[in-house]
């Protein structure tokens, strides 16, 4: 009889055919979206306006994941919500099945592969390494060894003009105290291994830029990974004249989205040195002061962008005497909520409010350049929905085309099948298909046997 242990307990989940192993489950409580690659059978199921992520797993695996997807979540740390595990599964003649760890999907998220397609800037790029960098750091801060750091592994959403990653497998994940350096150098290693073997698999698809070498970006990963961690942890040393280094040290990691939680400063006696390293660093800077004025959960960047222009209205109006909560509320209802009321309500499912705020700001931007005036916000929103939000692709669910330039998937629901080819045929394996009779020696790999066998000689 199947267990379920949930914190968040869905009744409709009980009835759902867990004496059915996943990959056998019926379509109609699948729901076909974007994702990547695993090496475990994975299935979207969807119940009214929910959509859970279905992971089928050895218990203890199951288990151990949803604990650290739990802590994950109680610390902040942008990953995926664990909703149960159902455990105790077997089929109705008693086979024993393994257990399903189900996690709530993530809204307006995409994989990776979905962010990428043929001729695709090397700023996309960069974007996408930028923003597993930053989650990977986050993660390393509060003494979590992830053990498997890809870029499969990890969900998108937009953020303002980047990518906010987000954690989506905690499987090999380990919590400690703090990391030592040579258990981030092996999450690294890990890392570089298997980022590598991703851009060759993009580069073979021709979804990667000629001119962009996989090579290049696994060290530019790497090299951005160490700027990051010796700026957020690295010990500075200046004389004691120049003590306003330490205030400049706080200003350049709130520029990238970090609090100084508390800074270990030290003297020497005459006081003519100065020696400072930040102990205890908070990630989410913009998006904790946005939340805090406005109520409002946003990515880090998008935060960054939204108050900005906060900050903008309060001396364009004069304000900036009046205290900032005060403000904020005014900018919400003069500023934010009329652009939300431009949108149609067909068309929230295309983006976040806080993207789609975003995206209007740039639009009256460039609408302003190009009519030398100053196009009013309200003006701009309705050009925005009518020349862009329109033609943009609802990400609410991801709901884009599950195909790679003109390669269709041969399972919908799992893209571990292939692409269907030429003649609209699912793809065979021929080391699964015939006769065991007619495998060859199972101690070497007989590729000669293989084709031979695939051709049916």
């Amino acid at each position: 009889m199947p267990r379920f242990l949930s914190a968040t307990p869905d009744t409709r989940l009980i009835p759902l055919p867990w004496n059915v192993g996943l990959a056998e489950w019926p379509t109609h409580h699948l729901v076909a979206l974007p994702r990547g690659i695993s090496r475990h059978v994975v299935r979207f199921i969807g119940l009214d306006n929910e959509v859970y992520a279905a992971k089928e797993v050895h218990d203890a695996l199951a288990i151990h994941e949803y604990r650290m997807l739990h802590d994950l979540m109680r610390l902040g740390t942008p990953s995926v919500e664990p909703v149960a595990v159902v455990t105790g599964r077997s089929t109705l003649d008693g086979t024993p099945l393994d257990s399903i760890l189900l996690t709530r999907h993530l809204t307006f998220s995409l994989p990776y592969r979905q962010l990428f397609s043929p001729g695709v800037t090397s700023e996309r790029v960069g974007q996408l390494i930028d923003a597993l960098v930053i989650l990977v750091a986050r993660l390393h801060l509060i003494g979590f060894k992830w053990g498997d750091i890809s870029l499969s592994n990890a969900l998108f959403r937009r953020d303002a003009g980047g990518f906010a990653a987000h954690l989506v497998d905690a499987e090999t994940g380990e919590f400690h105290t703090s990391l030592t350096d040579g258990q981030r150098e092996h999450d690294l290693m890990i890392a570089r291994t298997n980022l590598f073997g991703e851009f060759c698999d993009l580069e073979a698809g021709g979804l990667l830029d000629p001119g962009l070498d996989p090579l290049v970006l696994v060290n530019m990963i790497d090299r951005r990974y160490q700027e990051l961690w010796s700026e957020l942890t690295g010990v500075e040393e200046f004389p004691g004249a120049e003590i306003h280094r330490i205030e400049h040290r706080a200003q350049r990691l709130n520029d990238l989205g970090f609090d100084i939680a508390e800074l270990d400063i030290t003297t020497t006696a005459d006081g003519s040195s100065v020696r400072i390293q930040p102990k205890v660093i908070d990630a989410g800077h913009h998006s904790r002061r946005l939340q805090r004025l406005t109520g409002m959960t946003t990515e880090e960047n998008q935060a960054r962008r939204l108050l900005h222009d906060l900050d903008e209205y309060r001396r364009a109006s004069g304000q900036t005497r009046l205290d900032e909560a005060t403000v904020a509320h005014r900018w919400l209802q003069e500023a934010f909520e009329p652009v939300m009321r431009e949108i149609p309500e067909d068309l929230f499912a295309k983006l976040e409010p806080a993207q789609i705020f975003h995206e209007v700001l740039d639009y009256r931007w460039f609408s302003s350049e190009a009519q030398g005036r100053e196009v009013p916000l309200d003006v701009a929103a309705r050009g925005y929905v009518r020349d862009v939000l329109t033609q943009r692709p609802d990400e609410e669910l991801s709901d884009v085309q599950l195909v790679e330039g003109d390669r269709v998937p041969a399972n919908p629901y799992d893209p571990s099948h292939g692409y269907l080819e030429d003649d609209d045929t699912a793809p065979v394996d021929p080391w699964e298909t015939g006769d065991d009779d007619d495998l060859p020696d199972p101690d070497f790999l007989d590729i000669a046997a293989l084709r031979r066998k695939a051709d049916g000689r």
